[in-house]
């Protein structure tokens, strides 16, 4: 009976599921989706090649030199990077000395002991980048109603956020004549920009790199897609600093089950050797 019941309850699942692949079906040839402009228009992120794609990738210290130099001459004139502490920044390579230099060029919130008031001051390398607006109220009275988000964690919260930063950072552009002629009602507003890399492909922020912009040390060509590649790579070791560390981790522990696995099989054999089969 019990065999019986589970061949009847079996096949009121299955009967259950092909009803609702067929209601699913029906309703999608009387009614197909509507084509919508994000659909149609949204790009997905190109695939740069970075340094540290893959098993064996590894992060290049003078690229996240680079990138933190245009954090620093661009982006930190908007974005925060509050999760990040200057000390850190020995991991790019920077001696202590460099290190509280970088430090000493950024003011960080403080109280006067003096007087007791709000004040500020040299940042020292225990510091963290400090934020660049005191709450949003200020961020939005700055950026047309806008608040620029943190980046310590944006090549994190994004899919694919390393070639997701660089696509965005590259792709503004004029919005297609195809879109505005299928999509008239998609024209981007007033005060904001289109950028298909975006979710919404209207974005506040403007084009913030073009060429030139920042004069590499290191002799580097000043080009836009330069830029924009070093400060993903400088954001995404932001987000994942321990990544190389991870990886190292990883392979170690796969070599260690490979060979562990060679070691109880030959265990196996040697245990039951005088049994038959």
């Amino acid at each position: 009976m019990v065999r019986i019941g589970s061949i009847f309850i079996g096949i009121g699942f299955a009967f259950v599921l092909l009803l609702g692949i067929y209601d699913t079906v029906r309703n999608w040839i009387k009614e197909p989706p509507v084509a919508t402009v994000e659909h149609e228009f949204h790009k997905h992120p190109e695939k740069v090649g970075f340094s540290f794609d893959g098993l064996f990738g590894r992060y290049d210290q003078r690229q996240l030199q680079r990138g933190l130099q245009v954090y620093k001459e661009v982006c930190a004139a908007c974005h925060s990077l509050r999760l990040v502490s200057f000390r850190d920044l020995t991991a790019l390579g920077y001696s202590e000395g460099q290190v509280k230099t970088i430090a000493k060029g950024f003011q960080v919130p403080s109280i006067n002991p003096e007087t007791g008031e709000a004040a500020t001051r040299d940042g020292i390398p225990a510091d963290r980048f400090p934020l660049v607006y005191a709450n949003d109220v200020a961020a939005r009275a700055a950026n047309n109603n806008a608040i620029p988000p943190d980046l310590s964690l944006m090549a994190k919260a994004r899919h694919d956020g390393s070639n997701y930063l660089y696509s965005l950072l590259t792709g503004y552009q004029d919005q297609p004549a195809e879109l505005l002629e299928k999509f008239p009602e998609a024209k981007t507003p007033d005060g904001l920009h289109y950028n298909p890399y975006f979710a919404t492909m209207n974005i506040a922020m403007a084009q913030p790199i073009a060429d030139g912009q920042v004069t590499y040390t290191d002799g580097t060509a000043a080009t836009k897609e330069n830029y924009a590649k070093d400060v993903a790579a400088f954001l995404t070791w932001a987000a994942e600093p321990k990544m190389g560390a991870r990886k190292t981790a990883g392979l170690a522990s796969i070599i260690f089950l490979l060979i562990f696995c060679f070691l109880a099989y030959g265990a196996k054999k040697e245990v039951w050797r005088n049994v038959k089969d």
